[in-house]
């Protein structure tokens, strides 16, 4: 197996849609490359006085449908490979729930677990001044993803801000409210991840009310996601964050582990103890026999060395790529149900879309309001990709890449190439 490179998954399944859409070699060949990639060196004065360099990211994958939007994630493995393949995610993520976006996507190479918040702002700081040209409310648009948080989203803000003269609350999405955040924003991707799950169970004709439920990933998304399947009535009986997982056959007291990790964001659920429960690595996680897999963590957490032992009916990508190109053909062979990445998790660039729109129009919703929003572009976004699907007898995967693809290149087209 050679060295996984997640911008190959993305040129693999686009290849696919394409295929069956009909199109040559010449109409997807502009969207295999992204816009604008731009590398930056990021110099802060640490708290012991030293000077340290990190190095970030920006990247542009597409703007044909509207302005770049993506996240910026603070993580040790960030690269170019990962960050150009997370703004590819965007664009067609944006297109399959049909909201004028492209997508856009940065990172910074750090671990903010090991920063303090008077560093980690410094380089949020830094980083925004360094990126300033390629970002705005028109332009391109940044959102939290792995590492970061509503925090350094309000960072950002003021930072690009100050350089301007002038407040752009629409620059970022994701802020404090008290900046000019969306209510609901802070549960969009997993709220959209509950609505998803909802709906496979209820194509299938499968009951929530005690499906199991195994969560890699507590995260902003994961944590979220095991609050919301658990209000549902379903059954989560594992869930896992980077220091391993805890299981629970009969069910995890779900409110007790958030309350848990709450307290302190260095809290981490190798402290967390509960009467019945046992301790399992993400790998075994994975490969628990649960009706409902959501991987909710990184990248390429399956793949063509676990596949095959995957023992989940359906699985719900929380997080974006977490299923390998290879193992696709795997899975479906199995039998496996996977709702792709693009529609499970798209909830977070709908509801960064619904604050964006609030901002540039200085007008306020109620979270009731965002959140039945949400629903009523999940639900038939959901219908969409099943549909389209079944008709082709493709996987879900390919269904919605055939909306996305479609859009992305129907826009191109009608735009023409300039010159």
């Amino acid at each position: 197996m050679g060295q996984y490179n997640p911008y190959d998954n993305v040129l693999k399944v686009v290849k696919e849609a394409a295929d069956i859409l009909g199109y040559s070699d010449s109409d997807i060949e502009a969207i295999k490359y992204p816009e604008r990639e731009l590398k930056v060196a990021i110099p802060v004065r640490m708290d012991d006085g030293t000077t340290h360099v990190f190095e970030g990211y920006r990247i542009q994958h597409s703007t044909s449908r509207g302005p770049a939007k993506g996240g910026i994630r603070f993580h040790p493995a960030v690269n170019l490979d990962e960050v150009k393949a997370l703004a590819a995610w965007m664009t067609f993520k944006c297109a399959v729930v049909n909201i004028p976006y492209g997508g856009g996507k940065g990172g910074v190479v750090c671990d903010p677990n090991q920063l303090s918040e008077n560093e980690i702002r410094a380089i949020t700081r830094r980083f925004t001044a360094a990126i300033a040209p390629l970002i705005g409310p028109d332009q391109d648009i940044p959102a939290p993803d792995v590492g970061t948080n509503a925090a350094v989203m309000g960072w950002m803000m003021d930072t690009y801000s100050m350089l301007k003269g002038h407040c752009v609350h629409g620059v970022v999405t994701g802020k404090p409210i008290e900046l000019g955040g969306a209510l609901g924003r802070n549960e969009a991707t997993g709220r959209g991840v509950m609505f998803t799950t909802k709906n496979i169970l209820k194509k299938l004709g499968l009951d929530p009310n005690g499906t199991t439920v195994a969560i890699q990933g507590m995260g902003n998304v994961g944590s979220i996601t095991a609050k919301l399947l658990h209000k549902e009535g379903m059954k989560v009986v594992a869930v896992s964050d980077v220091s391993g997982g805890i299981y629970n056959p009969n069910g995890l007291n779900i409110p007790a582990i958030l309350e848990y990790l709450s307290k302190d964001r260095r809290n981490l659920l190798s402290g967390y103890e509960e009467e019945g429960m046992t301790r399992l690595s993400n790998a075994e996680l994975l490969e628990l026999d649960v009706k409902v897999l959501v991987p909710a963590a990184l990248e390429n957490q399956i793949n063509g060395s676990n596949a095959d032992n995957i023992k989940a009916d359906i699985i719900v990508e929380a997080a974006n790529g977490p299923i390998a190109a290879e193992a696709d053909d795997v899975l479906n062979a199995k039998g496996i149900i996977v709702v792709p990445d693009i529609l499970a998790n798209a909830g977070g660039v709908v509801v960064s879309y619904f604050e964006w729109v609030q901002n540039i129009q200085s007008v306020s919703w109620t979270e009731e309001t965002v959140n039945e929003k949400l629903k009523n572009i999940m639900d038939p976004a959901f219908d969409a990709v099943w549909n389209i699907a079944d008709q082709q007898h493709t996987t879900l995967r390919t269904g919605a890449y055939l909306i996305a693809v479609k859009r992305v290149v129907d826009a191109k087209k009608a735009r023409a190439i300039w010159p």
